[in-house]
C-alpha cells in the first residue's frame, strides 16, 4: 500500500485493490435517478455523491491508484469526473450488464498475471456507512485475513429486523480473531428469504445480512471462478490475455457479453459454502459500522429522519428543501422538492419527489415498486424520462 493507505509492519507489504461496483439502471430513485444518473452519482446523503463517499472511506486503507471501478457506458464519464484521482484506465465500462460475478471476475483476471497475491475488495458504490473508523478497522482485518491463504472474507451486517430484500449469512463456529476483530466460519448463504424464514433467521441470532462486500486474493477469486463458473473463466482468460494490447477493447466488447448473467453470491459463495464450514474457507467479519444500502425512497426517509421506528411513523422529512414547509395533521411523509414551499395537510406515509420534468407520488409502503414506473415508461417509449 502507498500514499493514504500506507500501513506499518506486515500489512505494509500487502497490496489492496478495492473494486467499486457502479453499474445500475437508475430505477429505484426515479425520478431523481435515470439511466445516465443512477443512485451512485447522486447526492442523497451529505454533500458528496454516493460513489465519492465510497472512495472517501476506502482511502485510509488503499491508494486511489489501486482502485478499480466497474460501471457502464452511460455512467463512465460522470464517474471519471467525480473520481479524478482514480486512473481513467481503471474505470471500466461493461459492454453488457452481466451482474456481479463477471464484474468481480473481470478485476481478478486482469490483475492475476501481474499481481496474483493482491487482495481484492468488492464494494458496492451506493451504500451509506456512518461509522467510518470502524469500517476501516474491519476492512484492514479483512485484508490481512484474505492475504493469509485461500480464504474468502465476507462482511456481515448484524440482522436487526426481518428484511426480505437482503441475503443472509448463517454464521458457524467462531474462528480466531484478527487484530482483535472477532470472526466466524460461514455455514451457508440464503438469498432474499420469505418473511417467515427471515423472522426465524433474526430470532436464531447467528445470522447476518450479506452486505455485498467481500475480500479475497486475486488468485483465490480467479481460482474460485474457474472451479464454480468454468464458462465465465474461459471468457475471462481471453479478456485477461488481451489486456494491455491494442486488441483489448474489441475482445472485451465481443467476449464479455457471452458471460452468464449471475451474481457472485449464486455463482461462488453458495456452492463454496455447500462444502461445509471447515472446507469452504469462508469467514464472516462483523459489519457493525452502521450500514444502510438505501434501497428505495422509504429507506432514505428512514435514514434522513434518523429516529426510532415509533417516531419514524410520525416524522415528516422535507429533504433538501430550503423554502418554508408546513405540516398540519400530517405524519410519516417524505418530500423532495428543492426550491419549493411545501404544505402537507391531513396526509400520512407518502413519498413525494419532484424534479424538473417529473413528479412521483407514492406511499412509503409501495416505494419499492418505483421500478415498475420506469418499466412502464420504457414500454411506452418515453426515452427522455428514464
Amino acid at each position: 500500500m502507498n500514499s493514504a493507505g500506507a500501513q506499518t509492519g506486515e500489512a505494509q507489504q500487502l497490496r489492496f485493490a478495492p473494486v467499486i461496483l457502479a453499474g445500475g439502471s437508475g430505477t429505484r430513485f426515479w425520478p431523481r435517478s435515470r439511466r445516465a444518473r443512477a443512485k451512485q452519482v447522486l447526492v442523497l446523503d451529505g454533500e458528496r455523491t454516493m460513489i465519492q463517499q465510497t472512495l472517501d472511506r476506502l482511502l485510509p486503507v488503499a491508494s486511489a491508484d489501486d482502485v478499480w471501478v466497474i460501471t457502464n457506458d452511460l455512467l463512465k464519464d460522470e464517474i471519471a469526473l467525480q473520481l479524478p484521482d482514480v486512473p481513467a484506465a481503471q474505470i471500466l465500462s461493461e459492454p453488457a450488464a452481466r451482474n456481479t460475478a463477471p464484474a468481480c471476475a473481470l478485476a481478478a483476471f486482469l490483475l492475476e498475471k501481474t499481481s496474483p497475491e493482491t487482495v481484492i475488495g468488492i464494494f458496492p458504490s451506493d451504500h451509506v456507512i456512518q461509522s467510518k473508523e470502524r469500517f476501516v478497522e474491519i476492512v484492514k482485518a479483512g485484508v490481512k485475513l484474505a492475504a493469509s491463504g485461500n480464504k474468502i472474507v465476507v462482511l456481515g451486517v448484524p440482522a436487526t429486523k426481518a428484511e426480505t430484500g437482503y441475503g443472509y449469512i448463517e454464521q458457524g463456529a467462531p474462528a480466531e480473531s484478527v487484530d482483535g476483530i472477532p470472526m466466524h466460519r460461514v455455514k451457508r448463504f440464503t438469498e432474499k428469504p420469505h418473511r417467515a424464514l427471515a423472522e426465524a433467521f433474526v430470532a436464531a441470532g447467528n445470522y447476518a445480512w450479506n452486505s455485498g462486500m467481500f475480500l479475497w486474493s486475486v488468485k483465490t477469486l480467479a481460482d474460485a471462478i474457474r472451479e464454480h463458473c468454468p464458462q465465465i473463466a474461459v471468457h475471462m482468460e481471453k479478456i485477461g490475455a488481451a489486456y494491455g494490447t491494442p486488441e483489448f477493447a474489441q475482445v472485451f466488447a465481443e467476449v464479455y457479453p457471452q458471460c452468464e448473467n449471475i451474481s457472485i453470491d449464486y455463482a461462488v459463495l453458495e456452492p463454496r459454502s455447500a462444502k461445509g464450514e471447515d472446507a469452504s474457507e469462508i469467514y464472516c467479519l462483523p459489519g457493525d459500522f452502521c450500514w444502510n444500502d438505501l434501497g428505495c425512497w422509504s429507506a432514505l426517509h428512514e435514514h434522513v429522519a434518523d429516529c426510532g421506528p415509533e417516531d419514524l411513523a410520525k416524522k415528516n422529512v422535507f429533504d433538501k428543501t430550503d423554502r418554508p414547509c408546513v405540516d398540519i395533521d400530517a405524519q410519516g411523509n417524505y418530500v423532495y422538492a428543492p426550491g419549493k414551499a411545501v404544505a402537507l395537510v391531513g396526509v400520512s406515509d407518502l413519498v413525494v419527489v419532484e424534479t424538473e420534468d417529473a413528479l412521483l407520488i407514492t406511499t412509503r409502503e409501495r416505494s419499492q415498486d418505483v421500478g415498475k414506473v420506469v418499466a412502464e415508461l420504457k414500454r411506452a417509449g418515453h426515452e427522455n424520462l428514464f
